[in-house]
This record gives C-alpha cells, sequence and structure tokens, in this order.
C-alpha cells in the first residue's frame, strides 16, 4: 500500500529543516527564544510528526540563514504536510497535491523517469506546454495557459542552474515523439529541445523503440524514482494520474520499480540517434 503524500512530505521537510538548523549552530533553546516553535512544536516538526504551517517553514529558513531557492523548496513541500486537498484536484491551473511535487523535485538528486505518452515537465517547451493545455482542457483561458507556461519554465530554470546539478534520466516511448503534440513546428522544437538538453553532463534521454516490442513497464504506465542525497532521506517513486498522486517508499516497492526501469532503459538508443 502507498503511505500517504503527507507522510512522505512531513519526514522530507522535518529532516532538511533539522540539517539546515544543525548547520546554522542553532539549538531548540534558540528557536524557542526566538518565539519561533517551543522545543516540543520543534522535536514534532523535525520528526515529521505534525503539519506545518508555510509561515512557521519561511521564519525558521530565515533564522537558519538559508537561500531563496531553498526556502521556496521548503515552503513547497510544507503546502501538503497537512494532506489537505491531497487526494483531489481543486480546479485551479495546477492542483494542489501538484505543489508538493515540486517541492521534493527540488530537493532530489536524482529522477529516474519512464513516461509512454508525453514529455515531462522539466523538458517541455513553451508551445507543447500549451498544446497540451489546450487538449486537455479546451475551454482553458490565455492567462490560465500562461500560467503553467510560466511554472513550468521556473521549475526549468531551477532544474538548469542547480548546483550541483539534478541528475535527470528519462526514458520515453516511441510514442511521444511520433504522436503529434500541436503541429508541425511544435514538435519539431520540442525534438531539437530533448537532443539540445540531452547534450548535458546531468541529463540522459533515451528513446523505447518500437522495435523493441513488448516490454517491462507496458502493465505499469509512466513513474519516477527521486533518489536525495541523505541516506536519511528514502527514494521515493511517484506516479501520477489525472486526481491525485501516489507515493511509493517500501523497499521491495523501490526495487520493483528500479528492476523495469533497468530493464527498459536496457532496450532503449540515446535520443540523438532516433528519428525522426
Amino acid at each position: 500500500m502507498p503511505i500517504s503524500g503527507s507522510t512522505v512530505v512531513r519526514r522530507q521537510l522535518g529532516r532538511r529543516l533539522r540539517r539546515l538548523r544543525e548547520a546554522a549552530g542553532k539549538t531548540d533553546r534558540d528557536i524557542e527564544e526566538a518565539n519561533l516553535a517551543s522545543r516540543a512544536k520543534l522535536w514534532r516538526i523535525e520528526t515529521g510528526k505534525t503539519p506545518v504551517k508555510v509561515a512557521d517553514v519561511r521564519a525558521l529558513c530565515w533564522l537558519y540563514g538559508a537561500d531563496q531557492p531553498t526556502t521556496d523548496a521548503l515552503a513547497n513541500l510544507a503546502v501538503g504536510t497537512t494532506g489537505q486537498g491531497w487526494w483531489e484536484d481543486t480546479g485551479d491551473t495546477v492542483p494542489h497535491w501538484v505543489w508538493l511535487y515540486y517541492g521534493l523535485e527540488a530537493t532530489a538528486t536524482e529522477i529516474l523517469l519512464y513516461d509512454p505518452e508525453l514529455v515531462h515537465g522539466l523538458l517541455q517547451t513553451p508551445a507543447y506546454i500549451r498544446a497540451l493545455r489546450q487538449a486537455s482542457n479546451p475551454k482553458a483561458d490565455e492567462e490560465d495557459i500562461q500560467q503553467s507556461i510560466r511554472l513550468r519554465q521556473e521549475r526549468q530554470q531551477t532544474f538548469i542552474n542547480r548546483v550541483p546539478p539534478l541528475r535527470l534520466t528519462a526514458v520515453f516511448n516511441a510514442a511521444v515523439l511520433t504522436r503529434p503534440v500541436g503541429d508541425e513546428q511544435v514538435m519539431a522544437e520540442q525534438i531539437a529541445r530533448l537532443r539540445e538538453l540531452a547534450a548535458l553532463d546531468h541529463v540522459d534521454i533515451r528513446v523505447l523503440p518500437w522495435e523493441a516490442g513488448a516490454h517491462a513497464a507496458m502493465h505499469i504506465g509512466a513513474f519516477m524514482i527521486l533518489d536525495f542525497d541523505d541516506p536519511d532521506d528514502p527514494a521515493v517513486v511517484f506516479l501520477e494520474s489525472h486526481t491525485f498522486a501516489r507515493y511509493l517508499e517500501k523497499p521491495d516497492e523501490l526495487s520493483e520499480y528500479r528492476r523495469v526501469f533497468e530493464l527498459i532503459y536496457q532496450e532503449t538508443v540515446p535520443i540523438e540517434e532516433y528519428p525522426p
């Protein structure tokens, strides 16, 4: 059974706040004296036992001297610590639970992903984003579309500029490159962008060709494996649906998804070598 998203997020957030505090040389008494949290409350936060307000996270990050990208990433994690709205799409341009994934994405050190249908958000061009948005919601207005583009571009800039960089290995079914999303120009630009990104040392983009035939992920669908730099932060499998997300972190679950990824990876070719 998957653990709840809020459980994953509370654990991640608590551990990262504790490490920031320790790096800043702050004690639980320092936090209490700054009127940010009692020692008991801080313990509950750092052990993932309680929801955390975004304002509290930002205040703690300020006291610890965290930079803005770190603060924003942890604030995104805080959004999900209550679990409210986790299983529902609120109807907004970005569902509530998606912000929680963004927080994990921003703190991961490596992502392995497989998608049989579309290019991942970190790799999409603005025109491709627009075409997807219009297809999923023909009634979407220009403001909604522009917001979708802006949010993805912000994530992409974080991805490109991170130091040390996030290692990304992406496997796409051949259909992702052959199914037209938008017109021919949109697809040509998107494929060119994928090849451009694949030239980066920390990015590996592969295609699972039709010739591979039956493969290990056919019955699974899209998935992502997120790894983190601290041994205390367990890897997480992220499964996304239209209205909810699931997180898996049990060792046997992680092992199975890694096994599947390794099997399909062996059947892939680099995107630079794949037509069109």
